[in-house]
């Protein structure tokens, strides 16, 4: 590994793909108990009729060529390996953009908006709305590759994040993330609060403080928004407490069995996309879905990726007071976030609000449009 700027191209070896197919028709499938349905997880039905079509029917190689339609790098930062899409735009004045994707995220998430934003006239935008893209595969996910060691807090890598945009040249930019990326891109701006003029979030967790008036003055529906968090937490967030707390115990299962990786992945993609989506497929293009999971598969980081929960549960600093971030700060929510703003307010300089109107977690996967239109909406006042 070097700190130099290297070249990169997706090229994952047929003997990996042929090694998937096998897994995925050997794949020994757990029993269901009649009666039941998504209430108790990913059916074996519908895994079973998803993994058959990973197995003969998705192009991987198709996948592939959508990503190598874009230029890649690799370069060592603080001791690990980060890859990154960096696309610039043929305008002159556009802002340099950093994305951040969440988990089980990946860059694929950002496919769809890589044309509209470095060519915003191609598609129905105007030019002073251009940016230059910067799209990390954080470290330890996707073909950045498993951490060297532990360590790998938010705070670690929302520096590393900096560190990569200052050996880019980009003195001067903005910061977009959604999920593990709404926990980074604040510290990215924390990190260099000189050279960040505006953070973008979408998915942002708000946690109650120990402010009473702050609490009090909280509307019904803000209340709603907490309760509704708390419910998620219970019902939803055990994937969470097993990363968090045993992530190499997980580990095991999803780095050796890619029906149990596909299972562990696509219930996100049925929790947490638009609840009038029928199925995962219904609110996000299949083929993404397993493009995403392909990645997890090919570069053996799912748990790698858990393992930066651990980090997350155990790095107190993150969860200590801290003073009030200084950054302009725009917080997008969809239908499904529990988002609150005077709790969001505490924490962020936030100067804009927008609540989504559809969709669901995933914004950059099922709302592009709307993302794209609060991003240029957001940037156009701090160019």
């Amino acid at each position: 590994m070097t700190n130099d700027i290297q070249p990169y191209r997706v090229d994952v070896p047929q003997a990996d793909l042929d090694d998937l197919h096998e897994r995925l028709r050997r794949t020994r499938w757990a029993p269901e108990v009649p009666g039941t349905g998504w209430e108790r997880g990913v059916p074996t039905g519908y895994l079973r009729e998803l993994a058959a079509y990973w197995a003969d029917g998705f192009d991987w190689r198709a996948q592939e060529a959508a990503l190598n339609a874009y230029p890649q790098f690799t370069t060592v930062v603080d001791g690990t390996q980060v890859h990154f899409l960096h696309v610039r735009s043929a305008e002159p004045d556009a802002v340099p953009l950093l994305l951040l994707h969440g988990w089980p995220g990946s860059v694929v998430e950002f496919l769809d908006l890589i044309g509209p934003l470095t060519d915003p006239v191609a598609h129905g935008g105007e030019a002073t709305d251009a940016f230059h893209l910067v799209v990390p595969s954080l470290p330890g996910y996707g073909f950045s590759g498993p951490l060297p060691g532990t360590g790998w807090t938010d705070g670690r890598t929302a520096a590393a994040m900096a560190e990569l945009m200052s050996r880019l040249g980009h003195d001067r930019y903005g910061v977009q993330g959604g999920d593990v990326g709404a926990f980074i891109a604040p510290l990215v701006g924390r990190a260099a609060p000189d050279d960040v003029i505006g953070v973008h979030v979408n998915g942002l967790l708000t946690f109650p403080g120990g402010d009473a008036a702050v609490m009090g003055s909280l509307s019904d529906a803000e209340r709603a928004r907490l309760a509704g968090m708390q419910e998620w937490q219970a019902k939803l967030g055990a994937y969470m407490q097993v990363q968090g707390t045993r992530p190499q115990t997980v580990a095991a299962a999803l780095h050796d069995s890619p029906a149990g990786q596909l299972a562990w992945i696509v219930e996100k993609f049925k929790d947490w996309t638009d609840p009038a989506a029928e199925l995962p497929e219904d609110a996000v293009d299949r083929d993404r879905i397993l493009a995403d999971v392909s990645i997890y598969w090919f570069t053996g980081t799912a748990g790698s990726a858990a393992h930066t929960y651990y980090e997350r549960f155990n790095d107190f600093s993150m969860w200590a007071p801290k003073a009030r971030g200084t950054v302009p700060t725009a917080v997008a929510l969809s239908p499904t976030d529990f988002s609150v703003r005077p709790l969001a307010d505490q924490a962020h300089n936030v100067v804009r609000w927008t609540e989504f109107e559809r969709g669901g977690h995933f914004a950059a996967l099922e709302t592009p449009d709307l993302l794209i239109a609060d991003l240029r909406a957001f940037f156009r006042t701090l160019r």
